[in-house]
């Protein structure tokens, strides 16, 4: 078996694995990998995760063209705007994740720091994550306000929409994916009940033990 064949099956295997957990629905979802040759693997639009096929998926060269499978997602401007920014991404992953989303449409939600530090899960995985204000599904501007953050955050999350992660691979992102969407879960369980959160020197041993990149 090819390193690229691997790679597919490993994208559909994951993608099930949050289909059937309810962390994407319907059609919803994306997910790109760079394949051994430095192109990318990516699902195809309009597909749902529960019913990908590895022999589907669209494919592009290095050069960033087109060469195989199907039509690509309409989101390859966010996809393409991390690993053009962010020099470690080989893997990009957009949910529609209920808790994630949920939150996101909360008032105290921070737009520079989109989780509330309840745990040090979420700050190992995904430093800060910033929360970007609502587009069109879509919407090139998406793209742009990525490549605005310079690849300084490896998490964003679309208000009203969907969180989208970049990792090293495709493991390395669903897992960070998933600890975003769980963060999300705590802080709207335990939204005005007084939560305990980490305090600062707590947060800044976090960081430093795992180096971590964070703005104070």
């Amino acid at each position: 078996m090819s390193d690229d064949t691997r790679l597919a099956e490993t994208i559909c295997t994951l993608a099930r694995s949050l289909f059937d957990r309810g962390l994407t629905h319907g059609s919803t979802g994306n997910i790109s990998a760079r394949t051994s040759d430095g192109g990318l693997l990516v699902t195809p639009t309009g597909s749902a995760f529960g019913r990908l096929d590895p022999a589907r998926l669209a494919r592009f060269d290095a050069k960033g063209r087109h060469i195989g499978g199907d039509r690509p997602t309409k989101e390859m401007p966010l996809h393409s705007a991390f690993y053009e920014t962010r020099g470690t991404t080989g893997a990009v992953v957009h949910l529609h994740s209920c808790h994630a989303v949920a939150w996101s449409m909360m008032p105290e939600a921070d737009s520079e720091d989109f989780l509330p530090p309840l745990t040090p899960y979420a700050i190992m995985l995904l430093g800060r994550v910033k929360l970007l204000p609502f587009f069109l599904p879509g919407d090139p501007g998406m793209a742009d306000a990525v490549r605005g953050l310079a690849g300084e955050r490896c998490a964003v999350m679309l208000a009203n929409h969907g969180p989208v992660v970049a990792g090293r691979d495709v493991e390395a992102a669903c897992n960070a994916i998933e600890e975003l969407e769980a963060t999300a879960r705590l802080a709207l369980l335990t939204r005005g009940q007084g939560a305990r959160m980490l305090e600062a020197a707590q947060i800044r041993a976090v960081v430093d033990k795992f180096d971590i990149p964070w703005e104070d």
